[in-house]
């Protein structure tokens, strides 16, 4: 601070430059933190003395007391206090000694933050997302966010409330004058220098005894040892056999040995292994042959299948696919138990990828092969329903352990299949006939109709062009409704197909019951399709009246031809 500049005489020049060399020495400036001796202390104040100040500062002795130094003060002792103004408008000087402290705390806090020391406090009271926490040493306040208050969740932190214990700074704002603790952190740091002490105590090679199932995920199966320390056994070290995830292995509480197979001082971890306590099984794999029949011993049941061991270590696993020949959809719960010893066969052994794999269901002789040289395709057996749906009918045949697939229709050849279906229930008595075997798709396809003569048959001997007789049933706008004498099915003969003059084409023409002539247009076994006109019928006439009466070439003469199924039909009457 520099006083009496504006004196321009050289005397007053130097004593200026005096002046201003004595407050230089005592560094007397506003905003910073200076060191005051009590003067003198009163009920309500302490007086200060400051060299270089003209006046005395003043303390008021409640700001001391809410600073817990009322009682250590006295006569000749200095204290810290922030210089705020050298004169008010009052022109007294302005001192702080709260704020001289939280300028002196933050600095200690700075200090410790780029230190990472930790430092010493206690949590004063709760708030809105965590706790505030005062530092000891300065009384400064700080926030201690709630997911920092422990390394798992606390429902009640009352213990921890005005406690002295250590925090971690994890966040500095010197602009809003903002500190962020933690505690976590601390506690983090504990427990990985004792993690690191039980760690030394494990080497390669290590049995652990009765290692406690904490968890598992996709890699691996966590285990604690003694509650002091957590093990991972990777998926490849759970079992020499394929193991797809550890829970197929596993439950949560279980207790197993482990062996020490790697220690990681640095990332503080130790891995184990569980197959290792064992001889490996598939060095003597070659004894045992495919597609001979082995027991083996159900040791876990899963929704898709079983693991079974085959011998101790060498566990496979039974799909349930392998079950049974017919039961596809059902539980492995409903046929075997834990501990249950069954017959299976080995299907394949690869060394390579240390697999086996088993069916329980080859150990019988497929009942689709037997059913096939019982009843080939075209044998008529008796059987009783024993199910249906919206369109078949399942159909079992003389008790054996199969149905059979019959759909709707092939129930009748001339009735419609969905309204037949409705006439049959669970336990009728049928006889059908074996229509198709699909051993690998596991699947018998029989037909009830089959059992009874095609009235298709009746076309055996008939070919397209041929003139059949027919008699009408009934008729809409649609076209014809007939019958072929002789025959138990009905076709319809369409309005187009009628006449070949537009003007005949006409259902009003005929009635129920009359007999008429008709030609087949086309016939396809395969299909079981019929097609008949009346139209066609007439083109017929017509070429054979054209071949028969037509002239020779050059006359210059022809029949009309819109006369010549008049001409047809008078010729037919006279003769008759």
């Amino acid at each position: 601070m520099e006083i009496y500049k504006d004196l321009s005489n050289p005397a007053s020049k130097e004593f200026e430059k005096l002046l201003n060399n004595q407050f230089t020495k005592n560094t007397i400036e506003e905003g910073k933190v200076i060191e005051g001796k009590i003067n003198k202390i009163t009920e309500k104040f302490v007086f200060l003395f400051i060299e270089g100040l003209k006046s005395e500062p003043v303390l008021d002795i409640n700001e001391l007391k809410s600073m817990g130094l009322s009682k250590n003060i006295a006569v000749g002792e200095t204290i810290s206090v922030l210089l705020e103004k050298i004169e008010d408008k009052n022109g007294d000087v302005v001192v702080s000694a709260s704020k001289a402290q939280k300028i002196k705390g933050w600095d200690k806090l700075v200090e410790a933050y780029e230190k990472k020391e930790p430092i010493m406090g206690k949590i004063t009271s709760k708030c809105k997302g965590g706790c505030i926490v005062e530092h000891l040493d300065t009384g400064s306040l700080m926030f201690l966010p709630g997911s920092q208050i422990s390394d798992k969740p606390l429902k009640n932190i009352d213990h921890l409330i005005n406690e002295p214990q250590k925090f971690a700074l994890i966040k500095l704002d010197k602009v809003r004058g903002n500190a962020c603790v933690s505690r976590r952190e601390i506690i983090s740091v504990f427990k990985k220098e004792d993690k690191a002490k039980i760690i030394e105590k494990f080497k390669v090679g290590d049995i652990i005894k009765n290692a406690e199932v904490k968890g598992y995920s996709s890699f691996g199966c966590f285990f604690n040892v003694n509650n002091e320390l957590d093990v991972l056994v990777h998926l490849q070290e759970i079992s020499y056999s394929r193991v797809s995830h550890p829970d197929e292995i596993f439950n949560i509480g279980e207790k197993h040995d482990l062996k020490v197979i790697s220690v990681d001082k640095e990332k503080l971890q130790v891995g184990c292994s569980i197959k290792q306590l064992s001889p490996d099984p598939f060095e003597h794999i070659e004894n045992y042959e495919l597609k001979k029949i082995y027991k083996a011993k159900v040791v876990k049941i899963m929704d898709f299948g079983a693991f079974c061991e085959l011998e101790p270590g060498l566990t496979t696993l039974l799909h349930s696919s392998e079950l049974s020949w017919t039961k596809k959809n059902t539980s492995v719960k409903k046929m075997f138990k834990v501990g249950d010893e069954i017959d299976c066969v080995i299907t394949e052994i690869d060394k390579a990828k240390r697999r086996v794999a088993i069916s329980h269901k080859l150990t019988k002789e497929n009942p689709f092969e037997i059913f096939e040289k019982k009843y080939p395709v075209g044998t008529e057996v008796n059987g009783e329903v024993v199910n249906k749906n919206e369109y078949s009918l399942f159909i079992n045949i003389e008790n054996l352990d199969i149905d059979a697939f019959l759909h709707c229709n092939d129930l009748s050849y001339l009735d419609n299949g969905e309204e037949e279906l409705k006439k049959f229930n669970k336990g009728d008595k049928i006889k059908v006939k074996v229509l198709e075997i699909k051993i690998d798709d596991q699947k018998i396809r029989v037909g009830l109709k089959q059992t009874q003569p095609d009235p298709f048959n009746w076309f055996k001997d008939k070919e397209v062009n041929n003139v059949i007789t027919v008699k009408i049933v009934s008729t809409d706008n649609k076209g014809l409704i007939v019958r072929p004498e002789g025959c138990e099915m009905d076709f319809m003969i369409k309005k187009n197909q009628i006449a070949i003059n537009p003007a005949d084409a006409r259902t009003s023409r005929f009635t129920g019951g009359e007999r008429i002539d008709c030609a087949i247009s086309e016939l396809d076994f395969n299909k079981r399709k019929v097609n008949l006109s009346i139209k066609l019928l007439e083109e017929l006439e017509k070429k054979e009246a054209l071949e028969k009466f037509g002239t020779t070439e050059g006359s210059g003469k022809s029949l009309p031809f819109s006369n010549l199924a008049d001409d047809l039909k008078k010729k037919k009457e006279k003769k008759n």
